[in-house]
């Protein structure tokens, strides 16, 4: 948990900052020592370019039978003494050493290797370093001249600039004054950078923290955070870096699931007001049931024939009534959970309109009401499930017949539409009341003027047309019409083509 809450991405990426700067400052001073010493090298050679070659004109060093032992340790001894950094050896023409100055036991090699010689004398580009006789690997920049006897070559002069002396005071110096201002320099800049850095990093992090910080709100207060959250999420979600593109796509998922929370509420809501319609309109004829029964049974013997066929007729139709209530619940719950799919064929509206018709003509005329299709010609094939739509019109037409007076009309309109059908279902009796209009399709509607075997319950009727045809991708509304009663619209897509 510690190590959790210390690893932040700031923290990280100041971590990996500070190793990447120590790395290239050490890197840096390893570059600059090395360039330093690669320059100071080419200044000694080229400085002493010629000290090889003023040794090699000195005439005393060789003589007909070989070298004069005595003017080569005059020589050396002289020029060791007034310059101890340079070390001066006679090479034979194979690179074996044939005169030198060195104390006893300090040469390691006894041949120089003649390639860098050769190089040298050739003029290729400095420093060349060459082979250190005192040393068994070093290698160290170099005068060379060829030497010669009678004008024939008899071997080179070998002259190691940077000796040991040299080695031994530079290592001091080094010590004391070169390596210390170098690590002091590289640790002043690393610092600098360091803290330049953590600023940079903290000014480009906070943009990601605060979006942070808003994720956690919301993720602790949930969708009603966001609200809260907006002038930080804009700011946030301005510009076209990464960051900016993830508080967009924040600000996107937060409203996305703002909006699904608040569907998901007024659903809930909706669906303990139909629970607690249902349940008190199924109580209500249950109870009458039950009341009309129980008198029957305790004044069976005072009751005449006609009083007890009435009580009979009421409590038959206050059962069919919960009958009907409960298939209708029953079919909603298949349509809600997708028990129910529609099977969709391409059909003519207008013959199932007749159809339907034919199923309420003696509903009808019963109540003295005129059934009256109003179909355009030429109307197209619609693509739906057949028992379906059925159903609707079924449910919009019972609904019609039962709260339209008698005398009153019934109209079924169709014409044709852009993508399909247009259907208009009306009547011309009282209409719906506003104030059962705005949860006409979400919740159980039961309107006033039932008849007491209680068909003139509306039911779900209404809600259950509007789970069908949102399984077809249309909805339904109800409209005001001047000279009508209600007033229902929906629409069907048209077929399409194999």
């Amino acid at each position: 948990m510690a190590w959790a809450s210390w690893a932040t991405l700031s923290r990280r990426l100041s971590v990996v900052f500070a190793l990447l700067l120590l790395a290239c400052c050490g890197a840096s001073a390893w570059l600059q020592v090395r360039a330093s010493g690669l320059h100071g090298q080419e200044v000694v050679q080229r400085l002493s370019m010629g000290l090889a070659a003023h040794i090699a004109e000195n005439s005393e060093l060789m003589r007909p039978g070989g070298l004069n032992q005595a003017a080569v340790k005059d020589l050396f001894d002289k020029l060791m003494a007034v310059n101890p950094a340079v070390e001066v050896y006679l090479l034979g023409l194979d690179g074996r050493i044939e005169a030198q100055a060195a104390p006893p036991g300090h040469l390691k090699r006894d041949r120089v290797a003649l390639e860098p010689i050769r190089k040298l004398l050739s003029g290729a580009a400095l420093p060349i370093v060459g082979d250190d006789p005192r040393s068994a690997d070093a290698a160290k920049v170099f005068s060379a001249a060829p030497l010669k006897v009678g004008g024939r070559d008899a071997g080179y002069v070998y002259v190691v600039l940077q000796g040991e002396d040299y080695d031994a005071l530079a290592a001091r110096l080094a010590a004391d004054n070169l390596l210390r201002t170098t690590l002091w320099s590289m640790a002043l800049v690393a610092l600098l950078g360091l803290i330049a850095g953590l600023a940079a990093f903290r000014l480009i992090t906070r943009p990601l923290r605060e979006l942070t910080q808003a994720v956690k709100r919301f993720e602790t207060e949930g969708p009603a955070s966001p609200g809260g959250e907006a002038p930080t999420l804009a700011r946030l979600s301005r510009g076209g870096d990464e960051i900016a593109l993830l508080g967009q796509a924040f600000t996107q998922m937060t409203r996305r699931i703002a909006e699904q929370w608040r569907e998901l509420t007024l659903s809930d809501q909706q669906r303990r007001e139909l629970f607690a319609n249902i349940s008190h309109d199924l109580r209500t004829p249950l109870t009458s049931l039950h009341g009309y029964l129980e008198t029957l049974l305790l004044k069976a013997g005072s009751l005449s024939e006609e009083e007890r066929r009435r009580y009979l007729e009421i409590a038959l139709g206050q059962s069919r009534k919960v009958g009907r209530l409960a298939q209708e619940l029953f079919e909603l719950a298949r349509l809600e959970y997708g028990v129910v799919k529609p099977e969709k064929e391409n059909f003519a509206l207008a013959d199932l309109v007749q159809d339907v018709f034919q199923k309420f003509e003696l509903a009808a005329e019963a109540r003295h009401q005129q059934l009256r299709p109003d179909i355009a010609p030429g109307l197209p094939v619609v693509s739906a499930d057949l028992g379906m739509i059925e159903r609707v019109l079924t449910n919009l037409l019972d609904n019609a017949i039962r709260h339209t007076p008698a005398g009153g009309q019934i109209e079924v309109q169709l014409r044709p539409a852009s993508s399909g059908v247009a259907v208009q279902v009306s009547d011309t009796g009282p209409g719906i009341p506003g104030e059962l209009q705005k949860g006409l399709f979400v919740r159980p509607v039961f309107l006033s003027g039932a008849r007491s075997d209680g068909s003139g319950s509306g039911g779900l009727g209404l809600v259950i047309v509007q789970r069908i045809l949102q399984l077809h991708g249309s909805d339904i509304r109800l409209v005001q019409q001047p000279d009508k009663g209600a007033v229902f619209r929906f629409q069907l897509g048209g077929a399409t083509a194999a």
